[in-house]
């Protein structure tokens, strides 16, 4: 899996970071998804190898402007683009309407068709490789974190194939389909040349006053995608305490449930990101990063910036 940041700034941008959206693309699948859509983000995708042409699906995390209201523009230019192919966005209550008052109201016809999916906490659903599931979180509208674990596959296990007779052929993709194979009264039985690949399980979460409150569902977790806005020194200080993650909340919850890689990311403009990946780092000992724009990770064995 590969994760291209497209912006990590909370609430506003600045010079160095647009607001919230994540890019995810899937080895061996024609093309991608976006996570949240803040303003601007169609701007920073033309910066990228990205093509609107390809973008599958957009799931937003809440209706706040940083993580959305960069829908209205992007769905218009893939229209100019002359896309056809529908475009789904899974999206919290008013989404939905938010977007279709703006696209009547300029009088735009897309020309492709652009459905909307309302999501709530425990909603699940199947995509080609990867199943997700919406979970809900503390924020002050309605605030979701996306689980995206990958689909069951195997290999082959070819050099053992090969130990007993059978060299590669059509016969190695009946197997890999899971059909039994037999050779000149010789029965090659899939269960026993196939090997299951480890399922990765990863996190992308929305504004969040409490990571722990994702519980259960941060066990055996490949990657979390999360928001630290605030290092501890500076939330403690505040007259108005917003419902954000500090750098010290997120590194304990990782810490606790053995996370074993970590991507902060929605900073708020007073940072660099230097401070809050020295917070996290003080609490942390698995792989952490803080994500810049046009940053892009890879998941595969390990978790590896590109």
């Amino acid at each position: 899996m590969k994760f291209i940041f497209l912006g990590t700034s909370a609430g506003k941008p600045t010079k160095e970071r647009n607001v919230s959206a994540l890019a995810m693309e899937i080895p061996n699948e024609s093309g991608w998804y976006l996570f949240d859509c803040g303003e601007g983000t169609q701007h920073q995708i033309l910066k990228t190898s990205l093509s609107l042409h390809k973008l599958k699906n957009i799931f937003i995390t809440h209706i706040h402007g940083d993580h959305c209201y960069g829908l209205f523009g992007l769905i218009t230019s893939r229209m100019l683009e002359k896309c056809k192919t529908p475009l789904t966005i899974y999206a919290p209550k008013g989404v939905k309407e938010m977007v279709e008052a703006v696209v009547a109201a300029s009088f735009e016809h897309l020309g492709y068709k652009l459905e909307f999916i309302e999501i709530y906490g425990g909603f699940k659903k199947e995509f080609e490789n990867f199943n997700i599931k919406v979970l809900p979180l503390i924020h002050s509208v309605e605030s979701y974190a996306f689980l995206i674990e990958e689909k069951e596959k195997f290999k082959i296990d070819a050099e053992k194939l090969q130990k007993d007779g059978l060299n590669p052929g059509k016969e190695y993709q009946e197997i890999k389909n899971g059909k039994n194979v037999e050779i000149e009264g010789k029965i090659y039985k899939a269960e026993d040349y196939l090997i299951k690949k480890e399922i990765k399980r990863i996190i992308i979460a929305g504004d969040n006053a409490e990571p722990d409150y994702l519980g259960k569902y941060l066990e055996n977790l490949d990657l979390l995608i999360h928001e630290a806005t605030y290092t501890r020194e500076v939330f403690d200080n505040m007259e108005t305490k917003y419902l954000h993650t500090t750098a010290e909340n997120l590194a304990k919850t990782a810490e606790k449930y053995s996370i074993k890689n970590l991507i902060a990311t929605h900073i708020s403009p007073r940072y660099e990101g230097d401070e809050i990946l020295s917070e996290i780092k003080k609490y942390y000992n698995g792989n952490a990063f803080v994500a810049y724009d046009f940053d892009v990770f890879e998941l595969n064995n390990e978790l590896v910036y590109v």
